[in-house]
């Protein structure tokens, strides 16, 4: 891959609310090759895009997502004007303009997020090769590729990147995540050696998506998907 991919970390963030379908289509405006995106389950187990356990930080409400119906979560707003959005919704403003990078952080959301990718591809003639599903927490990882190993997984660390090779190999994912800091010359060569494309995240100076750049990755997840 000669390109390098740009993903917009939960959406454009850098010019929009986060993980909102107005982040998401600014994502889209710049031409973002995917978008990067956090979901919980709701209560009543709908498919929440935000990124904390709780809303307090994001919107004007306050409660864990998981004790929280669809409808109540519906009420609160995100800089007083947008909503919460659920997963569905995203997938309906994407239309495969770009890919999807699903970051599981809830309890549930591996199965939940499995139906609906299989719904997709079966029902609204979506491909397997428009979603990446990543997480730090490797158990939901390999729950996806124990219920459909056709679906693409990118794991996360931002620790130790020797571990995210084994386990990847493990569940024979198609890329490491890691945080930008942990990557060097020598240990992006090892990864690529392995198989594996490499998204690191959060880049936003310029400086540093230069540096990275020359170490032949293959995309980066930054608030600011128009710097790469």
């Amino acid at each position: 891959m000669s390109e390098i991919l740009k993903i917009a970390h939960r959406g454009a963030r850098g010019y929009e609310p986060e993980n909102t379908l107005k982040a998401f289509q600014k994502a889209l405006d710049l031409h973002a090759d995917g978008i990067e995106l956090d979901v919980h389950l709701s209560s009543d187990d709908h498919i929440i895009v935000i990124h904390d356990e709780t809303i307090d930080r994001t919107t004007n409400g306050k409660g864990f997502v998981n004790t929280l119906s669809l409808q109540e979560l519906r009420e609160f707003r995100i800089e007083n004007k947008l909503q919460i959005p659920t997963l569905p919704e995203v997938f309906d403003l994407v239309n495969q303009q770009c890919f999807i990078n699903i970051e599981l952080k809830g309890q549930g959301t591996a199965d939940a997020v499995v139906a609906l990718i299989e719904l997709y591809v079966s029902e609204k003639n979506w491909n397997y090769n428009s979603f990446l599903v990543s997480s730090f927490e490797w158990d939901f990882l390999q729950r996806i590729n124990n219920l459909n190993s056709e679906i693409s997984i990118g794991v996360l660390t931002e620790t130790d990147i020797h571990s995210a090779i084994t386990f990847a190999e493990s569940i024979k994912a198609k890329a490491i995540h890691p945080d930008f800091n942990l990557l060097n010359k020598e240990n992006a060569i090892q990864i690529k050696e392995k198989g594996f494309q490499i998204f690191p995240w959060t880049i936003n100076e310029k400086e540093d998506i230069a540096r990275i750049k020359a170490y032949n990755i293959n995309g980066i997840i930054s608030d600011f998907p128009d710097r790469i």
